[in-house]
């Protein structure tokens, strides 16, 4: 093994002020000749998935002491995406990415560690320690906290989603609050990432998947003690792969960036994976344009129908044999040699793992569809791509023209549908929500959730905002390019026609050329809607 880095803080006379402030905090004389061990927590008080994490820590540093390293924790911040949607709290959700994953850097960077463990629940949060984790390429492991036990209402499972979609037939006065009482009451029993296949486990399942946690860690429940037993051993394997030197660009390589999109896609994944996963590669250096997402849709076949599309919850996956028990069903469409935070190759981390409930993991051969749950969608409305959860669409509007709602705003769209403004056939246009338009591209679960509530199954969704994971239903979005940049989004009329065609992967607005041209040519940009802050930051790019 190399010289650690952390000689630059703890060697030689030059360094007895930096081991006077070690002493400080704790350390002593024989700690000073262990690998210092960062632990990267996003533990609070705030988040559901984060209220346990510092309990985690603390059998993380356990194994880490135990395989001789000495463990020091920091913290960075964590947003509840559940608690910020529906209002301009979400525009702040995507920046905190960046924000996390600068954290992380530098204070790794800055107290040269040896080799780090991070630890995160949810959906900002684990790409962001991620990107951070291959910025830095010292030997690294991810713990992810784990998933929520789902409620139980009347005998059947629920979780957030359902609150948010009974909460229109309130509002519009077809149903009374008796429902959605007893929902808000048992949706979210405890600790954990959101029940449902929301972004938060998507990309706790797409970590697993690319090799950057303990294989199985991906779906035990947050409260499990299997959990606590995973987070000792994670603290155990860091030390292991500081010792071989296995680091994070020998694992994030471009053949398990493919696994970790093959087994999003079998899954059925939130469509936020595509932005995560983008921004992780770029990390990496690791080439990878949106269509990679499409081709590999094409023959990737979705095998679990998870809530919000189906019924079945994290705690059903991990029942069922978990990521590796779905990577076996899948081997032959992956990349078995790459290294995982295991130690080990993919083939030797996933040997003997088996499908335990066909229910829950069908087969290659008898999938939910034969198709991967995400598709990319171009044409005249998006040029440049969007992104739709074709698992979560119903047969009848894989194919839908209709007359366009624009909306330049989140809340005015929202407002429409409570209202009774929308009705089926309609294809309501939300623009001004991009990253730069938002500024944030904020998740837009309250209008889907509104959708479904009113029950208008036949009304598409368009934006350059994202969507929620907890979305289902003909919901399109990060339509690039988007409004605020000029982007064929912002020239949309009300009644235009607006025709989606998903087998044929195509969006479109059903105006000719010279009409657009003649728009485009009339079009100003708007003024920005935030004038200081990291919203702004972010705005810029």
């Amino acid at each position: 093994m190399s010289k650690r880095r952390s000689s630059r803080v703890l060697s030689g006379i030059e360094r007895a002020p930096h081991r006077a402030l070690f002493r400080a905090v704790g350390l002593g004389e024989a700690d000073f000749k262990k690998p210092l061990v960062a632990i990267a927590n996003s533990y609070n008080e705030i988040v559901p998935g984060h209220i346990h994490l510092n309990e985690l820590a603390k059998f993380v540093k356990e194994g880490v002491r135990e395989a001789g390293g000495v463990p020091l924790e920091f913290n960075t911040i964590g947003i509840c995406d559940g608690i910020a949607m529906s209002h301009e709290g979400m525009k702040s959700s995507l920046p905190s990415r960046e924000i996390i994953a600068d954290s992380v850097e530098l204070m790794l960077n800055a107290h040269a560690f040896d080799a780090v463990v991070a630890i995160a629940s949810c959906d900002k949060i684990v790409p962001g320690m991620l990107m951070a984790l291959a910025r830095c390429n010292i030997p690294s492991i991810m713990l992810t906290g784990g998933a929520m036990l789902p409620g139980v209402l009347d005998g059947k499972n629920c979780d957030l989603a359902d609150v948010f979609e009974a909460v229109a037939p309130v509002k519009t006065g077809s149903a009374d609050s008796e429902k959605i009482d007893r929902l808000e009451q048992i949706a979210c029993p405890g600790a954990g990432s959101c029940a449902g296949m929301f972004t938060a486990n998507t990309m706790q399942c797409l970590t697993e998947a690319m090799g950057m946690s303990l294989p199985g860690s991906a779906t035990v429940p947050a409260v499990s003690g299997e959990k606590r037993a995973i987070a000792k051993a994670t603290g155990v394997k860091v030390i292991e792969l500081l010792e071989k030197g296995i680091t994070p660009e020998k694992i994030i390589t471009p053949q398990s960036i493919d696994n970790a999109i093959t087994v999003d896609l079998a899954l059925g994944g939130s469509t936020n994976s595509v932005l995560h996963i983008m921004a992780i590669a770029n990390e990496a250096g690791v080439e990878l344009e949106i269509e990679r997402f499409d081709e590999l849709s094409r023959r990737v076949p979705h095998l679990c129908n998870m809530s919000p599309a189906g019924d079945h919850m994290i705690v059903d996956l991990d029942e069922a044999g978990g990521i590796p028990a779905l990577m076996n069903e899948l081997r032959d469409l992956l990349n078995l040699d790459v290294m995982t935070a295991s130690g080990m190759v993919l083939e030797d981390a996933i040997k003997g793992a088996a499908v335990t409930r066909r229910d829950v993991i069908r087969t290659v051969s008898d999938p939910y569809h034969p198709e991967g749950g995400l598709a990319i969608l171009k044409g005249s409305l998006a040029p440049d791509g969007s992104v739709i959860k074709q698992s979560a669409v119903s047969e009848a509007m894989q194919i839908h023209s209709g007359p366009a709602r624009v909306f330049d705003s989140e809340e005015e769209a929202a407002d429409a549908i409570y209202g009774g403004k929308i009705e089926n056939g309609d294809v309501i246009v939300i623009r001004y929500e991009g990253a730069k338009g938002g500024p944030g591209m904020r998740e837009m679960l309250g209008p889907t959730a509104a959708i479904t509530g009113m029950g208008l199954d036949r009304v598409v969704l368009i934006t350059d905002g994202r969507f929620s994971g907890a979305t289902r239903g003909p919901c399109i979005g990060h339509v690039m390019p988007e409004a605020a940049v000029g982007g064929t989004i912002a020239l949309v009329k009300d009644g235009d026609t607006i025709s989606i065609n998903i087998p044929e992967r195509r969006v479109d607005i059903e105006v000719d050329e010279e009409e657009l041209s003649r728009r485009r040519a009339e079009w100003r940009a708007p003024p920005p809607k935030v004038k200081k802050g990291a919203l702004l930051r972010f705005a810029k790019g």
